[in-house]
């Protein structure tokens, strides 16, 4: 019984505790809006240019209507997007919070979870914490995002910034590197749906922050 009364309390704890501050939620839906728009007006701007000539994107899921209108969006919604990230990981390394909330994060740790995870075993219990996996996936997504602005960059200003061209290995290489990392983005967004689904929990920590 005393087991069962310390189950109970702690729920009814965890209700009433904030799991996500405001300014995350905030930084969170604004991010999720921004690189779904950069996703859209980015294959209108593929489209005009493609590097996979196998990979094509219809219209229908396609932002801004031709290669004009598309880069309009794309650069109108670029400087929210990167706004966005600078003061996120501002706040983030100010607070503290993304060490608390990523790290400690071993091989071990990972290796052990990824287990769970494909014997369907990986508890959801607090979604207040972190698993291994998804620690692992939000530093990857950040790390992305990260890229996706500089590849990006050095595709916009390939004469202006030289150095970044060439880390990227050139020009072609750049929209490559881009078009990979925005794969990969648009690869999270998908899991993370699916998760959400799973775990409906965790959208309504992000909405009202418990």
């Amino acid at each position: 019984m005393p087991s069962t009364f310390n189950t109970v309390d702690s729920e009814v704890a965890l209700t009433h505790t904030t799991i996500h501050p405001v300014w995350v939620r905030i930084f969170h839906w604004i991010n999720a809006a921004a690189v779904i728009a950069m996703c859209l007006s980015g294959w209108q701007v593929y489209e005009a240019s493609p590097i996979f000539l196998a990979i094509r994107f219809p219209a229908s899921i396609a932002l801004g209507g031709w290669l004009g209108g598309a880069l309009l969006w794309h650069f109108a919604v670029m400087w929210i997007l990167v706004a966005n990230f600078v003061a996120y990981l501002t706040l983030g390394v100010v607070t503290a919070r993304l060490r608390k909330k990523f790290f400690p994060l071993g091989l071990r740790a990972i290796a052990s979870d990824l287990v769970a995870a494909l014997r369907g075993k990986l508890s959801h219990g607090d979604v207040s914490q972190y698993n291994a996996i998804q620690k692992l996936a939000y530093l990857v997504v950040i790390a992305d995002i990260g890229i996706v602005v500089l590849s990006g960059l050095a595709i916009w200003k390939s004469v202006q910034l030289p150095l970044l061209r060439t880390l990227m290995g050139g020009y072609d290489n750049a929209r490559i590197v881009h078009f990979f990392a925005i794969s990969v983005l648009v690869g999270f967004f998908a899991i993370h749906v699916v998760m959400v689904a799973l775990v409906p929990r965790s959208l309504l920590a992000m909405i009202r922050g418990r």
